[in-house]
């Protein structure tokens, strides 16, 4: 009763009687004390409840609500019931007289029959499609039957679930007998009964969380919360509902950061929204703090609470545990592949044998105090267990604090995958043209990695606060504008740029070089480290980088130079490209005449073969090489390295 509510400056409800209170839009409710009182009915919708304590709350409906549900829920078992019936009669025209009414009969048979089929193989969803494209008015029949059953046993328990049958199978019979007689009847009565074994299928299976009859679900819970305790739209930012009683309780676009659930007592049946409490098995793991060998993957857990939960060995690849709250929780073996953590709190967590594969940790996220002893870079696989442990040594293992010195420099780091085509000449170009646009990230490379059989992993440093998702962005967009380019205008291109980038160009190559070796051999990792090598900010400042990381030597030419070799190349691929519409290549003889006609048309172009020499007398035919892509290009580069050593 409302003069019950006792109002102090303390905020202290506890124990109280607040059935249908309407604490509606109140934003000074946080902090308040809610802990044993009976809440049914209340409306905290729009309330600003951060901090409140509900636990041992009663939640819910109240009492004349659960009468006009078990009330609506008769009347609708009874209308299923006339429905069926009606049905039945349908059917029961096989026995008639007439040709017409027979053939009518049996279409409706069969079509109730692949109905029953396909609502119980496929689901209640396809099954009303099915029949909605059949008849209107025998969907109404069984959509009836198999909402008043899910309402009845969901929201009023049940022994009015089955007074709701019993009501369906009785009206069924007595009408089935007096509508259609004693043959046409038989048929009637068992149509009703089969639709009503129907409706208490589906209605099981709602209960059971099937999602193949998560639409009948859906309904009844919506429908059993009309009336209920409603949060809807408010703050529960720290809330405390552990072992509360939650049914019929709307949680509709409310704030759940960091609640605590534990104990927290029929949880499956609120109205959810679009919240991490519509996922099962998410509702158990909140409740129980079991999450052992789970698999979350792809789940938005975002300000989820599962401190202290046993989630060793669970799968959150690419989930989304973002401000969650993981204080003390074993993540040991756990998989953390490309999840979320922006603002996680893994303060004291156990990440012993973790995978933690590209996972999206930020300079948000707190590691203080976490347990780990090694973890690993990837996920395992049969033929790699245990793959890029690090320690590196399996003898070793990180001391108290270590691992949280180890994983900080992935915060500053942007990490740019490339998964398929690497075009070496358009990541250079599109790096260094993302270092110039965004000065203040001071965007420096740090690291280069081969992954698997055609992807490539580039890793820059960048300053703490800078924004990686827009730099990613416009990295892959300018990325992907320069590799659509014709080769011949790359190349071009390439010759307007400083020595940075082309030196970036030939590490780059050197780097991916290595994709071949990985695809000829899988278990051979290649692992380019670039840590304090000479790129972006101030790419090469020598002339010549001795650059053992990479596997050879970076030579930068002059302005002049890289002009003639660049304008070289791009008219020798133009000319390649031209002759290519005209003259085949498959075969050894067929490339020959290829180059023979090339070099008949430089040799027409004193300009042109003065430039080719000219090129190839400052960087030979290796540097012609990695800028020309053509089929025949060994054997005419065979040739004009003949013409070299002629002149």
């Amino acid at each position: 009763m409302l003069t019950s509510v006792k109002w102090n400056m303390a905020l202290d409800f506890s124990g109280q009687n607040l059935r249908g209170h309407n604490f509606k839009g109140r934003k000074d409710l946080a902090g308040a004390n809610f802990s044993y009182a009976d809440i049914r009915g209340a409306n905290f919708s729009g309330a600003n409840l951060t901090g409140a304590n509900f636990s041992h709350a009663t939640a819910g409906l109240q009492r004349r609500w659960v009468t006009v549900l078990v009330i609506v829920s008769f009347l609708l078992s009874g209308i299923s019931g006339f429905l069926w019936v009606f049905n039945g009669y349908l059917v029961s025209l096989i026995f008639s007289s007439t040709i017409q009414n027979q053939i009518g009969g049996w279409v409706v048979l069969i079509m109730f029959i692949a109905f029953y089929c396909i609502t119980i193989r496929q689901g209640f969803t396809d099954g009303l499609g099915y029949l909605a494209g059949a008849v209107a008015l025998a969907l109404a029949g069984a959509g009836a039957g198999a909402l008043a059953v899910a309402v009845a046993v969901t929201g009023a328990g049940a022994l009015a679930g089955a007074g709701a049958l019993a009501v369906t199978a009785v009206v069924a019979v007595a009408v089935a007998v007096t509508v259609a007689g004693a043959g046409a009847g038989a048929g009637a009565v068992a149509l009703a009964g089969g639709g009503t074994l129907l409706s208490l299928y589906i209605s099981w299976q709602a209960i059971k969380e099937n999602e193949k009859y998560s639409l009948v679900r859906n309904i009844a819970i919506a429908f059993a919360a009309t009336g209920g305790t409603s949060f809807r739209g408010a703050n529960l930012t720290n809330a405390d509902f552990s072992q509360a009683t939650l049914k019929s309780t709307d949680f509709r676009n409310t704030i759940l950061t960091n609640i605590h659930w534990h104990q927290a007592k029929l949880l499956d049946r609120v109205r959810p929204g679009k919240t991490y409490l519509d996922n099962a098995q998410v509702r158990q793991l909140l409740v129980t703090g079991h999450g052992q060998d789970k698999n979350f993957d792809g789940q938005i857990l975002r300000g989820i609470n599962l401190k202290g939960a046993n989630l060793a060995d669970a799968s959150f690849i690419s989930a989304d545990l973002s401000e969650a709250n993981l204080q003390d929780a074993d993540l040991s073996r756990a998989k953390l592949k490309q999840t979320q953590l922006d603002g996680t709190n893994f303060t004291g967590a156990t990440l012993t044998g973790a995978y933690i594969e590209d996972w999206g940790i930020t300079n948000t996220t707190k590691l203080h105090g976490v347990r780990c002893k090694y973890v690993f870079m990837r996920l395992p696989t049969k033929e790699d267990p245990d793959p890029l442990r690090k320690p590196d040594n399996k003898q070793e293992v990180f001391a108290d604090g270590d691992f949280a010195d180890f994983i900080k420099p992935i915060f500053d780091t942007l990490d740019l995958y490339h998964n398929q085509g690497v075009d070496p000449r358009a990541v250079a170009i599109a790096f260094k043209e993302l270092a110039e646009n965004n000065p203040n990230a001071d965007l420096r490379i740090v690291g280069m990695e081969v992954r698997g059989e055609d992807k490539f992993l580039l890793r820059a440093k960048t300053v703490p606060d800078a924004d990686k998702s827009q730099l990613s962005a416009e990295y892959f967009d300018l990325y992907n504008q320069y590799k659509a380019l014709p080769k011949a205008d790359l190349i071009y291109l390439m010759a307007q740029k400083d020595g940075q980038v082309q030196s970036l160009e030939i590490a780059f190559r050197a780097v991916t070089r290595g994709l071949k070796e990985v695809a000829e051999t899988p278990k051979k990792q290649s692992n380019f480290n670039l840590q304090g090598a000479q790129f972006a900010g101030g790419l090469v400042d020598a002339d010549t980088v001795n650059a053992q990381q990479i596997g050879g030597n970076i030579t930068n030419y002059n302005p002049e130079q890289r002009q003639n070799l660049a304008e070289a190349a791009a008219e020798i691929q133009q000319l390649l490209n031209q002759l290519g519409q005209t003259y085949p290549t498959n075969t050894l003889l067929e490339k020959q005449i290829v180059v023979t006609e090339a070099l008949k048309e430089i040799e027409r172009n004193p300009t042109l073969k003065a430039r080719v020499i000219g090129a190839l007398k400052v960087g030979g035919t290796e540097a012609l090489k990695e800028l020309l892509d053509h089929p025949a290009v060994n054997i005419l580069l065979a040739a004009l390295e003949g013409w070299q050593d002629a002149e």
